[in-house]
């Protein structure tokens, strides 16, 4: 991701990548452990993988997104890449690492889940800069925190269960406000970057 706008130092940003991180160490050891023909392993670490995502994906749709799907500049955007969250856990959920086809299938989806996080990393977050006032900043992390606290070892099984609508807010097209203030907060001194781009 760039490293000139600031956005790493927000805390909440920092729980983001560090996820994106951690995901990203499970899916190269998969794919690392299907060259190697070694497909319990992949099991494994795709299991794990997938456990990771479906937390990180309702830890960011439920705060992050909904606030940032609250300015219409940004709702097609952030509707596009909840759209490829779910289109990821369909394909996770059907994944069969027996077939030669569907190993390849999952190298390819690997890739482009890097492409995925760099529409966020790139684009999203230090878009969310300029955007966020305090007090979103501060929702957005009490939606991550009530979404770990719930499931604070990584092992949601359904992405889609608890998270906010398609358009990256809640079924009432409000902000999910799900465990109070957290401390999260800008401080005023992001400077600007780049809004995402459709």
């Amino acid at each position: 991701m760039c490293h000139y706008c600031g956005c790493r130092d927000i805390p909440l940003i920092k729980e983001f990548i560090a996820e994106h991180e951690a995901v990203t160490d499970l899916a190269g050891d998969a794919v690392r452990a299907l060259e190697a023909d070694d497909r319990d392993r992949a099991r494994t670490l795709v299991a794990e993988m997938t456990s990771r995502l479906y937390t990180h994906w309702a830890g960011e749709e439920q705060g992050l997104f909904t606030e940032m799907g609250e300015n219409e500049e940004y709702a097609a955007y952030i509707g596009a890449l909840v759209r490829e969250h779910r289109e990821l856990a369909v394909f996770l959920a059907s994944l069969d690492l027996d077939t030669a086809e569907q190993r390849s299938a999952f190298v390819h989806a690997v890739d482009e889940l890097h492409e995925h996080i760099a529409k966020e990393e790139d684009g999203l977050f230090p878009a969310s800069l300029t955007e966020l006032t305090g007090d979103q900043w501060n929702r957005s992390m009490a939606a991550w925190r009530a979404v770990h606290a719930a499931d604070p070892g990584g092992t949601a099984s359904d992405p889609g269960a608890a998270a906010s609508g398609t358009d990256g807010t809640g079924s009432d097209g409000t902000a999910a406000d799900p465990g109070g203030p957290g401390t999260a907060d800008p401080d005023g001194t992001a400077s600007e970057g780049p809004a995402p781009t459709a």
